[in-house]
């Protein structure tokens, strides 16, 4: 290496450095075979990570039986050097679908919504008949010559077997339809959420934001969550940044979406987590049933192409789908899954309740995909998750 290439990675390392948080102390974290790492020796490898791969900024949260031991914030959060913050409003994509799959739970529990019945029956007339007042979302006028959506339960919506596409513009004609018998196979599917969704905003007569401050925010804490980005938002948020470390334009005028809008601060993503992981979300008969394993994944990848194709290489850990949690099998249990991916924001949270360990990681960095291995590897020693399947490169 010449001297001007040391002097470069020198000047990096020191930049990341300045923007980490202080080492409180050499507390001990508990990985899932036993082993321990210190926070100290923690932050250096997730500094080294995120300077290797470029990643603009990166927040952890860490769970030891069933609390958290420790939540950082590493990094930048704009173009201004601000320095990413655990209370700083960041997108959560896909994280969406995990706290709806509770608020779902709760609506079932009150005796609003069954799993298994489906859900046309619980509307007076054919869900395209009523008027759209959303942008898209709501317009079901495709579905007018479909019959095979009067199949799809609420059940299948959690485990992406209703037939319908990611989004409807992900088909050639960009309307929306079901590919296959609902049940049959898994698809993953926002549009499946959004559509469980809108029956349950029609026959409850309350909006998402409202059930959602009602069930979920108010009760877990999460003081600075919505699924819109609200104008007290606007104070302290995070941009995304390109895999180049340009930044994105802040999406600001997303309307609800159970699937994929919520707007999330890491320490509010951790109480969440922890209500749930406490058993304090959810009954346990509920709780047992979302980490269920409901449908079995054989697909190469999660999505694209290779979603299509069969493999064995994830038999070993029984990959699975539960109740809008991906579901894998490890020698301490089962572990749930949630990840979360838009432009820009790269996300994933696992937990092994029966451990009680677990972890967040969020990020602003379309790079932070490429260290999530090692990082869930180095934090909670987990060598399970399965990585290709989640087409991480």
């Amino acid at each position: 290496m010449t001297k001007l290439k040391i002097l470069r990675t020198l000047a990096s390392l020191a930049f990341f450095i300045l923007l980490s948080p202080p080492i409180a102390n050499a507390q001990q974290i508990k990985r899932l075979d036993g082993s321990t790492i210190t926070a100290d020796s923690l932050q250096r490898r997730i500094v080294f990570l995120m300077d290797k791969a470029k990643v603009k900024g990166l927040e952890l949260a860490i769970f030891n039986k069933n609390k958290v031991v420790y939540e950082q914030a590493f990094g930048i959060a704009n173009d201004a050097n601000v320095p990413l913050s655990t209370s700083m409003n960041i997108y959560g994509a896909s994280l969406s679908k995990a706290v709806f799959a509770v608020l779902v739970m709760k609506l079932v529990e009150d005796g609003i919504l069954d799993l298994d019945k489906p859900l046309y029956s619980y509307l007076p007339r054919p869900i395209y008949e009523y008027p759209q007042k959303k942008k898209w979302q709501d317009n079901y006028n495709d579905l007018r010559t479909d019959t095979l959506y009067k199949k799809i339960t609420a059940r299948m919506c959690l485990d992406h077997t209703t037939g319908f596409p990611n989004w409807r513009w992900d088909n050639a004609d960009e309307k929306l339809a079901v590919a296959f018998t609902p049940g049959s196979r898994y698809s993953y599917s926002g549009e499946g959420m959004v559509f469980l969704q809108t029956v349950i905003e029609k026959i409850t007569g309350k909006s998402l934001e409202q059930l959602m401050d009602e069930k979920i925010f108010k009760p877990f804490n999460m003081k600075n969550s919505a699924y819109t980005f609200l104008p007290r938002f606007e104070a302290d948020y995070a941009l995304g940044f390109n895999q180049e470390g340009k930044s994105y334009e802040k999406d600001k005028d997303n309307e609800a979406r159970s699937a994929s809008t919520l707007e999330t601060t890491l320490n509010d993503y951790a109480n969440f987590t922890q209500a749930v992981m406490e058993g304090k979300a959810l009954k346990k008969a509920s709780r047992q049933e979302m980490f269920r394993p409901q449908f079995r994944l054989r697909s190469v990848s999660q999505m694209g192409p290779l979603s299509r194709k069969d493999t064995s290489a994830n038999d070993g850990i029984s990959l699975s789908y539960g109740l809008g949690w991906g579901l894998l099998k490890s020698p301490y249990g089962w572990g749930a899954f949630k990840e979360g991916h838009g432009n820009g924001f790269q996300h994933y949270s696992i937990i092994f309740p029966e451990a009680g360990t677990g972890i967040i990681i969020m990020s602003n960095s379309d790079n932070a995909e490429s260290i999530f291995k090692e990082l869930l590897e180095i934090t909670i020693a987990d060598k399970y998750t399965p990585w290709k399947w989640q087409n991480w490169e």
